[in-house]
């Protein structure tokens, strides 16, 4: 019966010259710096339209590193999430939204208790829509926090390398342990202060 129904479809497509187009459930990427990669992944994860966190490395010069070389600060690159979501389920600016309201702007020494470069908050761009729109999200921002400078940098997107199979969705696997690491570098109670300005 359902091959019947689909054949009479086509056939009525074709007589009358209308298309049946399926619905479009392409997904794309946008990928965030934000500090510690553990703490950024539970605020995109829960997300309706988006599909997959990943957490990692990326934006620096190193083949495949690991976490003891990032963390080490030799490689170039940050700690980072790629989110793999579908874009009419969810646009990008909430995305962005998102990101905003998880990092400190102004720090530009890294995120909360964890400084240096692979600490720095940053978004990697995949498309030049992306490129706009951060760039005018960023632009608000530093509206709302000026004339304190906003450190937040944003480049384009470089080859993405997923962390060890104990970062990912760490906060789902040790919730203890991510609790104490959260409360104790002070995030929530930065968080709450910066979107108190």
């Amino acid at each position: 019966m359902r091959f019947f129904t689909l054949t009479l479809t086509l056939v009525f497509s074709l007589f009358t010259g209308t298309a049946v187009i399926a619905a479009d459930t392409t997904t794309t990427q946008a990928t965030f710096a934000g500090g510690c990669f553990w703490c950024m992944e539970p605020a995109f994860a829960k997300i309706a339209g988006v599909e997959k966190v990943t957490v990692g490395y990326t934006g620096g010069h190193v083949v495949n590193p690991t976490y003891e070389q990032v963390s080490a600060g030799a490689t170039g690159h940050v700690e980072a999430i790629q989110v793999t979501y579908t874009p009419e389920k969810v646009p990008y600016q909430a995305l962005l939204d998102i990101f905003w309201k998880n990092v400190d702007p102004t720090d530009a020494q890294g995120q909360f208790c964890d400084k240096g470069e692979q600490y720095r908050a940053g978004i990697f761009t995949h498309t030049p829509e992306q490129v706009t729109l951060a760039e005018i999200s960023k632009q608000k921002i530093a509206e709302q926090l000026a004339p304190t400078p906003v450190a937040t940098f944003i480049k384009p997107a470089a080859i993405f390398y997923a962390a060890e199979d104990y970062h990912q969705a760490f906060y789902l696997k040790n919730p203890n342990r991510y609790e104490r690491y959260s409360k104790g570098c002070r995030r929530e109670q930065r968080l709450e202060e910066l979107q108190g300005r």
